[in-house]
């Protein structure tokens, strides 16, 4: 394997590890990440933001200096490329995103509104007792839209800029925003750090995802118009270019109100004209997902091809 091979074999490797597979059941890096930046927060919660950066220095400066030091240890670009495949494959989780949104959606086909209840935490954190089929086929859709970016396209991303390091820090940072980054009275602050952090790593995988969603969607006039006129009206600025982008592309209305914790927020609609979402544009989102997933390995294998070849 020559030198400029390396990293894009390794994504390659990855993503199709990830596609065969999708996360193991039991003893996932990402769980362990969790396991040990929650035991540091217990350590170092405080009701400043002082402590958050702290913590959230430790946490992604750990990971990627670990991930740093591994890539190190590899011999050849062989071994460069096994590691980059097996960071890739542990970072990356297009495949249960598509597995589980689509087993919600089989539940709301069928009828089963509580199962489908039953089946929402395991991809959002909304309140989903209060949900009827409409409000969990669009929690579905919108969730599918930005883990797409979260999940796939930023992971891609960052392997292709900075490889195993860039891999293992985007997912700490996005796992770590996940837990304490919400605006809850005890992460208002020490979570700021991690939150804004998520918001500066996650920029470039959500205006790629919104490029590619607009151009290999259904409708990319439709797409292309809902995030110019909508994106800047949501709360995240990198969910909002990515569910706009989905909702122009597939036709839908998101956003609106909904619950998280037994916290209501009110948030914008992102394409107003669109018609209420129902459980076949589950099915549709998922290919639309997956479309991304693979233009965005194409281009990164191609762009860290190019860097490294260079060198």
């Amino acid at each position: 394997m020559r030198a400029s091979h390396a990293t894009a074999y390794g994504l390659a490797l990855g993503y199709l590890g990830d596609l065969l597979t999708g996360d193991p059941r039991r003893g996932h890096p990402v769980a362990a990440f969790g396991r040990a930046a929650a035991a540091l927060e217990r350590r170092l919660w405080r009701d400043h933001r002082a402590a958050g950066v702290l913590h959230t220095a430790l946490c992604v400066g750990g990971t990627a200096a670990g991930a740093a030091a591994l890539a190190g240890l590899t011999r050849g670009h062989a071994g460069r490329g096994a590691v980059t495949a097996m960071a890739a494959w542990a970072v990356l989780g297009g495949t249960s995103l598509a597995r589980e949104a689509r087993g919600l959606g089989d539940a709301l086909a069928a009828g089963d509104v509580a199962r489908a209840r039953e089946l929402l935490p395991r991809l959002c954190g909304r309140d989903p007792l209060s949900l009827d089929e409409p409000a969990l086929a669009r929690a579905v859709v919108e969730s599918v839209a930005e883990n797409t970016s979260d999940a796939v396209v930023g992971a891609l991303v960052w392997g292709a800029i900075a490889g195993v390091p860039g891999l293992a820090a985007f997912r700490a940072v996005n796992t770590l925003d996940a837990m304490v980054g919400h605006l809850s009275p005890r992460y208002r602050r020490f979570g700021w750090a991690s939150a804004r952090l998520d918001d500066l790593a996650g920029w470039p995988g959500a205006r790629l995802t919104a490029v590619l969603a607009t151009v290999a969607g259904p409708r990319p006039r439709a797409a292309a118009r809902v995030w110019r006129a909508d994106a800047h009206r949501h709360p995240s600025p990198n969910a909002g270019p990515v569910e706009a982008a989905f909702a122009g592309a597939l036709g839908v209305r998101l956003g609106g109100t909904l619950s998280y914790g037994g916290r209501v927020e009110h948030r914008p609609v992102l394409n107003a004209a669109g018609r209420p979402v129902d459980f076949a544009d589950i099915d549709r989102a998922i290919r639309l997902s997956r479309r991304i997933g693979t233009l965005t390995l194409a281009a990164c294998c191609a762009a860290s091809y190019a860097r490294e070849a260079r060198r």
